[in-house]
């Protein structure tokens, strides 16, 4: 995982809602920037999907702004392809850009590693946490809260301290091109 105070690394990818390409610089918050590694046919990110969204509005009226990312290889996983994204953002009420990484460059950048994958950056775009939304899973019981990636949030904008204790997410594998990962 990517150590706590990395600068977020730069990155230009194509929004799959508008098809223009958008830059981090231009995306990031005024307080704090969340980064998603998400994908559309994840059984883990459709389980937290209505969090996502709902977190996206609470936060984003509080300068945190949601950036939303899917690297998976679409030629053997054609149902993350950019135009079934859109598809996903409208049905999912996205109010943040669900970015297409063709390269999967940005995705090995950010370390990232399965579906969904949450980092938190500050206002200086210093990484402040990267692990679970919460500890819910498909199948297991535990309802959606999103309390870890808030609380962090929380944290971050009160400009306390960011438990340093921080789970990893759990989900499914990003989907690397040759598995040359």
């Amino acid at each position: 995982m990517l150590s706590l105070g990395t600068t977020a690394p730069e990155f230009s990818l194509m929004d799959s809602v508008t098809e223009k390409t958008v830059n981090l610089h231009a995306l990031k918050g005024e307080k704090g920037t969340v980064i998603m590694f998400i994908c559309n046919h994840c059984p883990f990110v459709k389980h937290v999907n209505p969090k996502i969204s709902e977190l996206a509005k609470v936060y984003q009226s509080k300068g945190i702004s949601f950036i939303a990312i899917s690297s998976n290889d679409v030629k053997n996983y054609p149902q993350d392809s950019p135009h079934l994204m859109k598809d996903t953002a409208k049905q999912e009420d996205y109010t943040f850009p669900y970015l297409y990484d063709e390269t999967q460059d940005v995705a090995k950048e950010y370390d990232a590693a399965c579906t969904p994958d949450f980092y938190l950056f500050d206002a200086d775009l210093k990484l402040a946490y990267r692990g679970q939304l919460d500890d819910s899973r498909p199948g297991n019981g535990i309802q959606v809260t999103g309390k870890d990636l808030s609380s962090a949030m929380d944290a971050l904008l009160e400009g306390k301290e960011i438990d340093e204790n921080q789970k990893p997410s759990i989900g499914c594998n990003i989907k690397w091109v040759n598995n040359s990962h």
